[in-house]
């Protein structure tokens, strides 16, 4: 309420989604200032979009407006929010610098997701941080063939593996062992998750491959696709899992301009105590 409000006040539109717009009615001041999403505005109009609330609700907001330009600005109301650029008790601030115009816009690499099946295509998705091949149940891992531009790596039994940006490097890859990968590299990484095999090595691949995930057709397991955890795809044994960098990134406005390791100390809380930084040099 506060943020609509404050957009409100300044001339601005404030734009929910119906089922928004709906959890917030009954507190909001004035609910005919709001603009409906998809009814009075559409997602082309936007001219920024403010997320309120961790990083699942930032990847949310990334798949409402996908395929459009306008950037998002992720307030953090969660745990470590790694994607969100404020928090909670810096909203009003931050509001008055997109209101004028202070933030710029960075852009994150997402992939394109095709799964085929006998040879016909049966699903085609999209993610910002990961796309994951995981085991459908409990009981049964599944076995695969790991591939990139079109050459088998490995094979092996496995609860899943995980194809990541490098955003989502700090993500489900993250907590798979996988490395954390800068932002500002183009990249994509292959994370195993929890593999019976010798060669088990998470792998950072050059931007302008393909990534591919095969579901060997000798056990019976069947797997499930996520793409950023959201979206949802049964996989039957023999589908191949295809992921590359899509021409469609996510636009993320941002408030501060300091280094990315800043941004890894403040969210994880590293310790740095102790740091004297570079030795000047007196000519």
């Amino acid at each position: 309420m506060q943020v609509c409000d404050q957009l409100a006040a300044s001339g601005v539109t404030p734009v929910l989604s119906p089922s928004d717009l709906d959890d917030i009615s009954g507190r909001l001041t004035d609910p005919s200032i709001i603009g409906l999403l998809g009814v009075d505005v559409q997602t082309t109009d936007l001219e920024l979009v403010i997320v309120l609330g961790g990083d699942g609700t930032i990847l949310r907001a990334a798949e409402i407006v996908r395929g459009c330009p306008v950037p998002l600005l992720g307030v953090n109301l969660g745990h470590v929010g790694f994607l969100a650029e404020s928090e909670r008790e810096d909203l009003r601030a931050s509001v008055e610098r997109v209101l004028g115009g202070d933030y710029l816009v960075e852009e994150r690499m997402t992939l394109d997701v095709v799964v085929t099946h006998r040879s016909e295509v049966v699903y085609e998705g999209w993610a910002l941080n990961e796309a994951t091949v995981e085991k459908a149940s409990r009981e049964r891992m599944i076995e695969v063939v790991i591939e990139v531009d079109a050459r088998p790596l490995s094979s092996f039994g496995c609860d899943g593996v995980v194809m990541a940006t490098p955003t989502g490097s700090t993500a489900y890859a993250f907590s798979a062992g996988g490395p954390i990968v800068w932002p500002s590299l183009d990249a994509l990484l292959f994370v195993p998750l929890s593999p019976h095999a010798l060669f088990s090595r998470a792998l950072v691949i050059g931007p302008d491959s393909v990534l591919a995930v095969e579901m060997l057709e000798r056990t019976p397991g069947a797997g499930v696709l996520w793409c950023d955890g959201r979206r949802g795809f049964d996989l039957p044994p023999g589908s191949r899992i295809e992921s590359r960098k899509s021409a469609v990134p996510v636009r993320l406005a941002r408030l501060t301009h300091g280094p990315f390791s800043d941004r890894l100390v403040r969210k994880f809380a590293l310790p740095v105590e102790g740091w004297r930084g570079p030795v000047e040099r007196h000519e």
